[in-house]
């Protein structure tokens, strides 16, 4: 297999799996304190190859979650395709930064999404969330370090494979 063909199933992969992960069931405890786990799979993406990942497929990818957890179609990816935006203009500055700054980078990008969500939901007339709503990007910034590692050392393995 081809480095270009191991990279799309790699890339198909991360966000199937992100996708499964979302409908994970959890206790009612923890369920506050799942992380966004697309949103990252879409951060990952977008900072380490910004050309298999633009706005358009980050809404797609969107409208997939959308369908899949039964909320209003449009939410996740309004979502998604500013979360990509936003990665995408300020990439070459992320790439760079160190893991835990990366992390922190990460934390504002998922509250930036948290607070997209909330106007999402003031315009639909669903009532305003919880405090235990604005939990997950915290965990999210926590699952972030273990998430780029992950999808790296995999990609960096099938580099390696290749050669």
């Amino acid at each position: 297999m081809n480095r270009q063909r191991a990279n799309l199933w790699l890339f198909v992969a991360s966000l199937v799996l992100a996708c499964l992960l979302q409908l994970m069931p959890l206790p009612e405890l923890l369920l506050p304190f799942k992380p966004y786990w697309l949103g990252l799979v879409v951060i990952y993406w977008a900072l380490e190859e910004p050309e298999r990942l633009g706005l358009g497929r980050a809404f797609l990818f969107g409208l997939v979650g959308d369908v899949l957890q039964g909320d209003l179609l449009g939410d996740q990816a309004l979502r998604l395709a500013a979360l990509a935006f936003v990665v995408l203009r300020f990439r070459s500055r992320l790439r760079f930064f160190p893991m835990w700054q990366q992390a922190l980078a990460v934390l504002a990008l998922l509250v930036n999404d948290r607070v997209v969500s909330v106007m999402v939901r003031a315009f639909s007339g669903d009532p305003m969330p919880t405090a235990a709503f604005w939990y997950a990007p915290f965990a999210g910034m926590l699952a972030w370090p273990w998430v780029f590692l992950l999808i790296d050392d995999v990609r960096a393995r099938l580099r390696t494979h290749e050669s």
